[in-house]
């Protein structure tokens, strides 16, 4: 396998030192692609020429979309096929968006993704959320080998980005040596899950915030005894039906209201496989401090702490939002984009972010993969629509920058997000420059910069952020332009933590892939796996029922897929 990925990255990057690369950034410059022109004798269009050309005539792409049923942000008139998106793409490029089907958030679209597979027969194009989509996908011959178009027709941009990843990108989005999906490569710190709470209810009751597990406990008790939601308080939000109570080594990043923290400072690691130092793995759920974690949840859960709709709600941002939860996890960009309603609904909402430390002050995070999601293209496409696909990738990358984000960019057709595993880190320093006048904004004007959006948003900045510039709060914020407000919010106070503070300790999974066995028997082990927790605690199931999963598990194939686990350690 090692070989062949070699052998495939040595292929690209080969390719890409015979392409040459344009430096003309503009969106309106636009070209026929063509790599032959030899009836007019005019030189082929290469680089970025060719990976922001414009067909001649327009090029239906057809797709299954994903979409929030709870975004309200399309225009009065507006839809999933006809967007400020989709006519970007039809004016710019002459690419002509056609939704086949749409599916929520969640299961529905896990559902609709998992029996279009079963059918055999996919829309040009889609963005699955789980790897083993893909390779479901891959192995029954349905998925289009991009190999070579990708290598002609990614931009500047997007070879950066994939560089940026020494190659995880690209192995991730293979099968059997051949590129087969375009990769979602997403910044570090989207794995790296904070406690997000309302630092206005703890200045109400002049409580510090809290550090440890126990800290958290004693604060979310205090905030439903004072009542301080809006019609009712929830201490503790939670997963809902469409997310997880942690994060996995399969979805390893986003997984907003899941417990991560609390597993983290357990010194708990579960859904990932472990590396024991011995040349031995595990896999973390079945580990003594996950039954502990477990424990306590469970406890909290009986206590009133945690939502008592915690695993049945249809959206897990829905106590958030309205403003009745003092407390939640989740990686950065959840407060400012993931609960956008909560500042609308009171603008003195005051969510700010910090590490969950364990008792002797360490901070342990797991670590993500370099992405979760692939977008996945037929191979009954036609080689123009994946030209196509890979144009619409390319604009995404270098235009989003541009957008209007009144209208949110997840109605961009086939979005599959690309950026640099250091974006968010060198951003929050950054611009942290530019308020205090260390910087310009136009020391970022560099075209096709790795940092995409970092020149608009050093634009930006100032007419979003005002000082003192110590100590950010909502009350620094002005939310003139909303899709501004949640940008800057998520990356300075979001990001925060994870660019001023040493994580201590960070677990990686051995693989964020499935392994043979996995293929036929992990579906079932996941759905014990998912069954048992949320059972324990609901307190629908006795702690020591863990005992009996853990042994059950190993026996109907865990050790089999942990011994091929260990294999993949030794390489």
């Amino acid at each position: 396998m090692k070989r062949n990925m070699a052998m495939l990255l040595s292929t690209v990057l080969l390719g890409l030192s015979l392409t040459a690369c344009s430096n003309d950034n503009s969106a309106n410059n636009v070209k026929a692609p063509s790599n032959e022109n030899a009836d007019t004798g005019t030189p082929a269009l290469t680089g970025d020429d060719l990976a922001f050309s414009k067909f001649p005539k327009p090029v239906d792409v057809h797709i299954g979309m994903v979409v929030d049923p709870t975004d309200k942000t399309l225009p009065e008139g507006d839809s999933v096929g006809n967007n400020p998106y989709t006519r970007y793409l039809k004016d710019k490029y002459n690419i002509n968006v056609i939704v086949d089907w749409t599916a929520a958030t969640g299961n529905d679209f896990k559902q609709k993704v998992s029996l279009t597979i079963a059918s055999g027969k996919l829309p040009d194009g889609m963005v699955v959320d789980d790897r083993s989509f893909m390779t479901k996908a891959a192995s029954s011959g349905l998925l289009y080998d991009i190999t070579d178009i990708f290598n002609q027709y990614q931009s500047t941009q997007v070879k950066d980005i994939m560089a940026s990843t020494e190659g995880r990108a690209l192995e991730n989005a293979s099968y059997k040596g051949k590129m087969v999906a375009l990769p979602n490569i997403t910044v570090d710190t989207d794995g790296v899950h904070v406690l997000w709470i309302r630092k206005d209810w703890l200045d109400k009751l002049k409580l510090p915030v809290p550090k440890t597990v126990s800290d958290i406990e004693k604060t979310a008790k205090a905030f439903i005894d004072n009542k301080l939601g809006r019609d009712k308080t929830i201490g503790i939000a939670g997963p809902s039906k469409n997310s997880f109570p942690y994060s996995t080594f399969l979805v390893s990043s986003n997984n907003m209201g899941g417990f991560d923290p609390i597993f983290g400072a357990m010194d708990a690691y579960p859904g990932y496989w472990l590396d024991n130092g011995d040349g031995t793995v595990s896999y973390g759920t079945t580990s003594d401090n996950t039954k502990k974690t477990l424990a306590l949840l469970a406890d909290w859960y009986k206590k009133g702490l945690i939502d008592p709709e915690v695993g049945t709600r249809d959206n897990v941002g829905d106590p958030i939002n309205a403003n009745q939860t003092g407390i939640f996890f989740g990686p950065w960009w959840n407060g400012g984009y993931g609960n956008g309603d909560s500042f609308k609904n009171d603008p003195t909402a005051n969510w700010q972010a910090y590490p969950v430390y364990t008792d002797d002050n360490k901070w342990n995070s797991h670590m993500k993969t370099t992405g979760s999601t692939y977008t996945v293209i037929s191979k009954n496409a036609k080689p123009d629509v994946v030209k196509a696909i890979m144009i619409m990738n390319n604009a995404l990358v270098r235009d989003e920058a541009t957008f209007d984000l009144s209208v949110n960019v997840g109605w961009y057709p086939l979005r599959n997000v690309m950026a640099a595993a250091n974006e968010t880190e060198y951003e929050y320093t950054e611009l942290m420059k530019v308020l205090k006048g260390e910087t310009k904004p136009e020391d970022y004007n560099k075209p096709n910069s790795l940092y995409k959006l970092m020149y608009a948003d050093a634009k930006k900045v100032k007419d979003v952020v005002k000082p003192p510039y110590d100590e950010l709060n909502v009350g620094n914020f002005s939310t003139a332009n909303f899709g501004d407000f949640q940008r800057l919010y998520s990356l300075l106070i979001g990001d925060r933590p994870f660019s001023t503070t040493p994580i201590d300790k960070k677990v990686f999974s051995v693989t964020y892939n499935q392994t043979a066995t996995m293929e036929t028997k992990w579906a079932n082990l996941k759905k014990m796996e998912d069954e048992t927790v949320m059972k324990i605690i609901l307190g629908q199931a006795p702690i020591d029922s863990f005992d009996k999963f853990v042994k059950d598990w190993k026996s109907q194939g865990g050790d089999e897929i942990t011994a091929e686990v260990a294999e993949l350690l030794k390489k």
